[in-house]
Parts: structure tokens; sequence; C-alpha cells
């Protein structure tokens, strides 16, 4: 089992920022591409931000230039800086892993959610 454990949200004003942690834990054989997504209510869940194992990063256009992505592999754990936020920034945030996991002989890559965490942006 894999477990992706989220952290770091909460209610901030607009133009605040906050800072968004994800560990992930349990049978790992490889930590693949990880990510930030978010579902504001009403609304389709998101892409926010991904970044590859090897650091390459991806943003959607509405947070580029105030959100950073970024990732310790020893750790496995990724981050999501959000800066200059926005009241249309309100959503709630779920970190995701594709992880390889080693099961009797053979490697199997699954996509993993966690649990999300709440961020509210006051104007």
């Amino acid at each position: 089992q894999v477990q992706l454990v989220e952290s770091g949200g909460g209610l901030v004003q607009a133009g605040g920022s906050l800072r968004l942690s994800c560990a992930a834990s349990g049978s790992i054989f490889a930590l693949n591409a990880m990510g930030w997504y978010r579902q504001a209510p009403g609304k389709q869940r998101e892409l926010v931000a991904t970044i590859t194992s090897g650091g390459g990063t991806n943003y959607v256009d509405s947070v580029k230039g105030r959100f950073t992505i970024s990732r310790d592999n020893a750790k496995n754990t990724v981050w999501l800086q959000m800066g200059s936020l926005k009241p249309e920034d309100t959503a709630v945030y779920y970190c995701n892993a594709v992880v390889s996991r080693y099961y009797n002989g053979v490697i199997r890559t699954n996509n993993y959610w966690g649990q999300g965490t709440q961020v509210t942006v006051s104007s």
C-alpha cells in the first residue's frame, strides 16, 4: 500500500501565501511524477502543477509566476509554495503521485491520491 499525507492548507487573505506538503510512504519501488490538483465547489478537478522525478515542472497558466512546485526524492515529499493568492484559488487541493511498486517479481505502476486539504482565500 501507498499513502499520501497532505498538510499545510488553511485560510489566508488575498495576496498571502501558503505552503502545502505531501509525503508519500509505504511500499514504494519508485516515485515517478508527483503533482497537485484542485477542485473548487461545483467545478471539475483541475491540474495545478506537476513535477517529474528529474525535477521538470509544469503549471496551469492561472498559477504561473505565483506557485512553485518542488520535491525531495530522498524524503518522498512534494511541496507547493503558493503566493499572491487570489479568492479564485479557493479549493480542495489534492496531492497525486505515480508510484511503481515491486510485487511478486513484477513492477506495477499506479496513480495515488491524497485525502485533500482545504485552501480558502478571503477577499
